[in-house]
């Protein structure tokens, strides 16, 4: 027997919540299991380009501290390769 390709989960809303759900995925013409993967695609792409930024930021911050410049950091990053 092969193995499911879906698992189902119950969540809880409030009404009003519940009820702007379905409203919206009935404007889009998806189910609220379309609506919710898409949802769920787009928090998982946001925290990838948060965690980007805060790569980003960290690297700033060291960067700053050594003195070292955006030059000097792609000669670095091309010596280590």
């Amino acid at each position: 027997m092969p193995d499911r390709q879906r698992v189902v989960m119950t969540l809880s809303l409030p009404p009003d919540t519940a009820k702007e759900y379905r409203k919206i995925a009935k404007a889009k013409g998806e189910s609220g299991s379309q609506l919710f993967r898409e949802m769920f695609d787009l928090y998982k792409r946001q925290k990838l380009i948060d965690e980007f930024a805060e790569l980003q930021q960290y690297g700033a911050r060291k960067a700053k501290k050594l003195n070292i410049t955006e030059k000097e950091i792609e000669k670095l990053v091309f010596e280590g390769r």
